[in-house]
């Protein structure tokens, strides 16, 4: 399938370390992706970064703001921008990266944030590169701080220096980073773990993407960026200030503007980006855990996998579609606090036909949130296990996402799958959904995914397909990380559209890859499942109390 099934030669390209490390951190059902087998709570890392010693500006936690629908985040319609300023960014990282609630059991108390992470671990770290502004006095480098619900001023900036380094920023707009640090998902998944990073990370940046909307703004990925040009701008590259084993990746740079204002944002010319090094960067990361187990693959792969830079791809000029779903009376703020992950399904209830139809639409590829702030054409497509939707007979089924180039794509996944399957439309609101073979499929989604019960009893359960070799060799072995992003960004999608409709989601890391590939009757690697779901109504533990995010000022 791969070129090498563990660890390859010195020699080898970008490229090859890429399927290697994919091809070792599968799943099979004789055996897991390597990793200590058990929790080492001595060095679990701490639940968040901090910088000692940096500038603290206060967020406020509670911002005025005119309710939106929740649908309206997905119509492609016009939002009156808010004015760019500390109170809108309060509220768009309240609604995007910020701590949601806290649970606590007993003695115990662990926080949930409003992007999902594996394990709970949340690897993802957020930025903010801002001009100066009275809100804030200087510009420069800003961490975002959950905890505290608060920025960190990572580095003082001046004027000139600012100006010279990014001359085109438009008036009234910010740059948002987001980063990760593989340890914190390594210390519980091991080699497993770049992977789950990176879905996180493109849930992060969907939520990034909605809570925008919440305030009429845009968000653009800046793809030019390369990674080593994010990580001198945010001060990743500083060696001093990390512990070793606890460095950031620099993952995902965008521009957050206003309508109308987005514009290509080329990286500082040498002079400049020296200039802005020797700004007064100031604080250091709080050490995470005491040791750390090593793994160097993780390490390997993320070199291998480093954003090189890349100019966008140019899509079509497209006008968002017409949403052709009601709207309903839900909060979008309310709806986007209340995202949960489901521990437990009730394996009885089921899922209205037209609820399964609307969420299914919103993680279509359309020009619009969130799916909008990404300039290549989609690679994921959906692998359903159907089990309870009413009037809709259980079975396999498959959603085809590419819209652009749906005849091809949908002819290449025919030839590749088994030849029985029937590949009938399903003829839902002009869903591109397939069913390719009826019968009860619970038992094959709890054996796929582990043996997990969640994944039987649920109304459903999925698989993301992503086009993968192919995708890889065309555009190079930094896509592997925009491939995870995209099913991050799917499942945020998932999550929220579960809460809207009464019920729940879990993402699922732990799956046997191969095993969903057999069971389609792929036999190469064109196509890889990078990430599963479920969705169902959730069977919560008594013993559990919920506490705010933040208390009341």
């Amino acid at each position: 399938m791969f070129p090498f099934r563990r660890r390859p030669p010195a020699d080898a390209s970008p490229l090859d370390r890429t399927f290697a490390y994919h091809e070792a951190t599968k799943h099979h059902f004789d055996r897991y992706a390597a990793a200590l087998g058990y929790l080492d709570w001595a060095t679990q890392p701490a639940p968040f970064r901090r910088y000692a010693d940096a500038e603290i500006v206060p967020l406020p936690r509670h911002v005025a703001t005119a309710p939106l629908a929740y649908d309206r985040l997905y119509d492609g319609a016009a939002i009156q921008p808010s004015t760019f300023n500390l109170a809108t960014l309060a509220d768009l990282l309240r609604h995007a990266l910020a701590v949601s609630a806290w649970k606590r059991l007993q003695t115990s108390r662990w926080a949930l944030r409003v992007n999902p992470s594996s394990g709970n671990l949340h690897p993802t770290e957020g930025y903010l590169v801002l001009s100066a502004h009275a809100d804030w006095g200087d510009g420069g480098v800003f961490h975002y701080a959950p905890d505290l619900h608060a920025l960190e001023r990572r580095a003082r900036v001046a004027a000139a220096t600012f100006a010279a380094a990014l001359p085109d920023l438009p008036a009234g707009s910010g740059l948002i980073a987001l980063t990760s640090i593989v340890w914190r998902e390594a210390w519980k998944y091991g080699e497993r773990a770049f992977r789950y990073c990176q879905h996180d990370l493109g849930h992060a940046w969907a939520a990034l993407r909605l809570a925008a909307r919440l305030h009429g703004f845009e968000l653009h990925v800046l793809t030019e960026w390369s990674g080593t040009a994010q990580a001198a701008l945010l001060g990743l590259d500083r060696d001093a200030d990390f512990a070793s084993q606890e460095r950031e990746e620099p993952e995902l740079l965008a521009l957050l503007c206003p309508p109308g204002a987005a514009r290509a944002l080329a990286t500082p010319d040498p002079t400049a980006q020296q200039a802005w090094r020797e700004c007064a960067f100031s604080g250091r990361g709080n050490p995470l855990s005491r040791e750390h187990h090593p793994w160097p693959i993780l390490a390997e792969v993320a070199t291998a996998t480093l954003w090189q830079g890349h100019a966008p791809h140019t899509l079509p000029a497209a006008t968002p579609p017409r949403d052709p779903y009601a709207v309903r009376p839900l909060d979008a703020r309310a709806l986007v606090q209340q995202r949960r992950s489901a521990v437990a399904m009730d394996g009885q209830s089921s899922l209205a036909l037209g609820d399964f139809a609307r969420l299914l639409h919103r993680t279509l590829p359309l020009a619009r949130a969130p799916f909008d702030t990404w300039p290549w054409p989609p690679q994921v497509h959906l692998v359903l296990f159907v089990h309870r939707v009413r009037d809709l007979a259980p079975g396999l089924y498959m959603l085809v996402r590419d819209l652009r180039d749906h005849a091809a794509t949908l002819a290449d996944l025919r030839a590749r799958c088994r030849s029985e399957f029937a590949w009938q439309p399903v003829g839902l609101a002009d869903l591109p959904l397939y069913l390719l073979q009826l019968g009860d499929e619970r038992d094959t989604a709890r054996a796929i995914s582990c043996h997990q019960e969640i994944a039987a009893d649920g109304f459903f359960s999925l698989g993301m397909l992503a086009r993968f070799a192919p995708t890889l060799r065309e555009r190079g072995a930094d896509f592997y990380r925009t491939l995870f992003w995209e099913t991050g960004a799917v499942g945020q999608v998932l999550y929220l559209e579960a809460e809207a409709a009464g019920a729940r989601a879990t993402g699922i890391g732990c799956f046997f890859d191969d095993a969903l590939h057999d069971r389609l009757g792929l036999r190469d690697a064109e196509y890889q499942s990078l990430y599963h779901f479920t969705v169902g109504v959730p069977v919560d533990d008594p013993r559990l109390t919920i506490e705010p995010g933040y208390p009341d000022p």
